[in-house]
């Protein structure tokens, strides 16, 4: 079968890559579109550190294949949104609701993939940038079969982390301040979970003035191509300020923006080794900075709140795909999306 693979120096698309069966409480699933995420970028530059070779891709949906010995929540032809939490289920995280933090969830790549009899790990417990990938149970996530799985594929990643720190982390309320700093795929998703939550003014910074049109769809009220302008907006400053690069100046800008009791959500991948400074008296009114893995997300839960929102026209799923292609052309939907011609560039099987 296609699919793309990482040997630790280059990305090459294969077609001769296969995949064990699933066993007890796993999901086969054919995949049919996957989102190409900085993420999977990231493990390629080394931002992102991974053991090699692997199979790439996490932000998928397709239609379950086959099912394994305790699975009961879908069956052979359901349709799914792939989510890449792993998480056990049985642990005081999970069972706390705060499956993001479950231990057996990080770190923990299995191999279900081979080539020419040589085994591949699988990035993010999905590698949905291949034909069918096998995953556990939590992980497929039943969704109405009338949504396009090109844009069902962007709920397992983008949405959820972008909707979900607005959400579940911040917990922006109504009539709040948001400052978006990067409208990408992720900032895209923090701007209409900030337009879901009622927040009143959504300032988003960008410093490509081509995203203006988009951004102010997904629920900017204003948009200014620097962060200096956003004091001429809020003179007390932002409520909430997402950092959504990754930068570690703009993480400063992002705490220096903050009005008393405001807080800095930080969603962009920085290097592992990357620091930030910053005069701690700047947070003694009640300022917080908050890191937040996969939106604090519980995907079985969620992915069906954002299913039934982008059903009734309230959350944008086909606006974020900005351009498909097919498998055999990873490279060209990578090359757009460094260029900042895509919203979210979708694979096809």
């Amino acid at each position: 079968m296609r699919g793309v693979v990482f040997d630790g120096v280059r990305v090459e698309v294969v077609g001769d890559l296969e995949v064990r069966d699933p066993g007890v409480g796993e999901v086969g699933v054919a995949v049919r579109a996957a989102g190409v995420c900085h993420s999977d970028l990231a493990v390629v530059d080394g931002t992102i550190p991974f053991p090699a070779p692997l199979v790439l891709g996490h932000e998928g949906a397709g239609v379950v294949e086959a099912v394994g010995p305790g699975v009961t929540h879908v069956v052979p032809g359901d349709h799914v949104a792939l989510s890449t939490l792993a998480n056990c289920g049985a642990c005081a995280d999970c069972d706390r609701g705060r499956p993001t933090m479950c231990r057996k969830a990080i770190g923990r790549p299995g191999q279900p993939f081979s080539r020419a009899g040589r085994s591949l790990f699988q990035f993010a417990s999905n590698s949905s940038f291949a034909e069918r990938t096998v995953v556990k149970a939590v992980q497929a996530v039943k969704i109405p079969s009338d949504i396009p799985l090109t844009s069902a594929a962007l709920m397992g990643c983008g949405v959820l982390t972008g909707v979900g720190a607005v959400l579940n982390r911040a917990k922006v309320d109504r009539g709040e301040t948001v400052v978006v700093i990067g409208t990408g795929g992720i900032g895209l998703n923090v701007l209409q979970g900030a337009r879901i939550a009622g927040a009143l003014t959504i300032v988003a910074v960008d410093t490509n003035p081509a995203k203006e049109g988009v951004a102010r769809r997904f629920g900017a009220t204003h948009f200014l191509a620097a962060a200096d302008g956003v004091r001429d907006i809020l003179p007390t400053g932002a409520d909430h300020v997402f950092e959504c690069v990754g930068h570690t100046g703009l993480v400063r800008t992002a705490i220096d923006l903050l009005d008393r009791h405001g807080q800095a959500i930080l969603l962009g991948m920085t290097a592992p080794t990357a620091e930030v400074s910053f005069p701690p008296a700047a947070m003694f009114l009640d300022k917080s900075i908050l890191g937040c893995r996969y939106g604090s997300s519980r995907p079985q839960k969620d992915i069906a709140l954002y299913a039934e929102l982008y059903r009734q026209g309230r959350l944008l799923l086909d606006e974020l795909v900005t351009g498909t292609y097919p498998v055999e052309d990873f490279a060209k939907a990578v090359e757009d999306a460094e260029q900042g011609r895509l919203a979210r560039g979708v694979l096809t099987f």
